[in-house]
């Protein structure tokens, strides 16, 4: 089974493509095609029939996922990589730059 290293939840910091240098919370990880949601970035127009949930239609803004590989973790304000160890009988995730235990 695939694993992320990053997790719904999460803050990251996109590092390559249009919005590069924009931050934001990571609202979905689809781990199968390796995409990410990330709150604020790589906003796109949608066009949308009238439906029960938006009786007018129109056109709506939302984010579009984009490539796991172009956003970095933010541990204390600055993008570093991330690895696993395990503490105990657990495996938890720790900043790379720091050495900070994350969950």
């Amino acid at each position: 089974m695939a694993m992320s290293k990053i997790k719904k939840g999460d803050t990251v910091q996109v590092i390559a493509g249009k919005d590069k240098g924009k931050s934001g919370k990571v609202l979905s990880v689809d781990v199968k095609k390796n995409k990410v949601v990330v709150e604020g970035v790589n906003m796109i127009s949608k066009h949308e029939k009238p439906s029960a949930v938006n009786p007018d239609g129109g056109i709506v803004h939302r984010e579009a996922a984009f490539d796991l590989s172009n956003v970095m973790y933010l541990a204390n304000g600055k993008p570093t990589r991330i690895g696993f160890k395990v503490e105990g009988d657990k495996k938890v995730r720790f900043a790379k730059s720091t050495g900070e235990v994350i969950d």
